[in-house]
């Protein structure tokens, strides 16, 4: 502070703020996918929760419970690094230096699928044994959760793919398409598939419901990488 409020050889000031509507309603916009993520994540809980209830009652809520633990530490894998690396790629959008950023995305897609399937492998190979920390008390409940797992272990295949899609979106301030991405993936798609799946699989289709979500969301996010890579030039 008292650097930059005397005269210096630097390029930057302190100086009088001022008020700037456009730029407020623009950050509030481009981040509005942030937003949707996490009401959309309540809304479905509830509504899976409702679910579980109709098809396996308190056992599968207590299932349920594990498998977001679970979830939570790996998903925050891929938006850790979603919102690490976003700043750089504004950094590369702004100054456009195309080819870093084309060379970004390509290498943050290799990392993703790499963590994706160690994920993945972990999930499956850990399935039981997290299981027995978590709810070895019960043996049908056990047995439901080890269940759970195998199947919603998939779903890390394909989940960081449109968690980076969206930031990836965002950091090039185009908040349109992160919030379709966002709300595909977490409203959309997953309401239809947790309201439709348990008709044809019951309780099993609960858990499908996650991975088709997921699978339903990489389709999007691809197709908007695509439709989209002329006009930002990755």
């Amino acid at each position: 502070m008292i650097y930059f409020s005397r005269k210096n050889g630097s390029l930057l000031r302190l100086t009088k703020t001022e008020f700037d509507g456009k730029a407020l309603v623009k950050t509030a916009t481009n981040g509005s996918s942030e937003l949707m993520s996490n009401i959309s994540m309540s809304i479905v809980s509830m509504l899976y929760n409702a679910q579980l209830l109709k098809y396996a009652g308190q056992d599968g809520i207590a299932a349920y419970g594990v498998l977001m633990y679970v979830s939570l530490i790996f998903q925050a894998v891929f938006i850790g690094y979603s919102v690490g690396t976003a700043p750089v790629i504004s950094y590369h959008y702004g100054a456009e230096n195309h080819k870093e950023l084309k060379g970004l995305l390509k290498q943050s897609y290799i990392l993703i699928g790499v963590f994706a399937f160690v994920m993945f492998i972990s999930a499956e190979i850990f399935a039981k044994p997290l299981s027995v920390v978590f709810v070895g008390y019960d043996e049908g409940l056990l047995n439901l959760t080890i269940r759970a797992f195998s199947i919603y272990s998939f779903s890390f295949l394909f989940s960081g793919v449109a968690i980076f899609g969206s930031s990836f979106f965002t950091a090039l301030n185009d908040g349109l398409t992160s919030v379709l991405i966002s709300f595909l993936r977490t409203l959309v798609f997953q309401v239809a598939a947790v309201l439709i799946f348990p008709l044809i699989w019951k309780i099993d289709g609960i858990w499908f419901a996650v991975v088709a979500a997921e699978i339903m969301a990489v389709i999007v996010t691809v197709s908007f990488l695509a439709s989209k890579k002329k006009k930002y030039h990755y």
